[in-house]
């Protein structure tokens, strides 16, 4: 079993920045892939950004590529998003989730648990 728990997020107007991080329970945390996922309202959810167990990969969504930053600290059990350049249609739900298995990063269902998701609003 483990846990995620999501933090930092926030209100930002737009060009500004915020970062997300992602508390993981579990021993295992280091061998797991972990993704960044977000849900704007009325939408699917969709994937932003993940990062494989040793942080030498790292996969972005074309729409936040540049932007945005995905990082791990398995001494920590956390990975982070640093987000720059926000823009209004960046404004969601974020997720964290972490997958034991080797599955497309960047589909859902590769993923085995899931964070309660955390509030980023930019204004424009």
């Amino acid at each position: 079993q483990v846990q995620l728990v999501e933090s930092g997020g926030g209100l930002v107007q737009a060009g500004g920045s915020l970062r997300l991080s992602c508390a993981a329970s579990g021993r295992t945390f280091s061998t797991y892939l972990m993704g960044w996922f977000r849900q704007a309202p009325g939408k699917e959810r969709e994937f932003v950004a993940a990062i494989n167990w040793s942080g030498r990969s790292t996969y972005y969504a074309d729409s936040v590529k540049g932007r945005f930053t995905i990082s791990r600290d398995n001494a920590k059990n956390t990975v982070y998003l640093q987000m720059n350049s926000l823009k209004p249609e960046d404004t969601a739900v974020y997720y964290c989730a972490s997958s034991r298995a080797s599955g497309s990063y960047n589909l859902r269902s590769s993923y085995d648990y899931w964070g309660q998701g955390t509030q980023v609003t930019v204004a424009s």
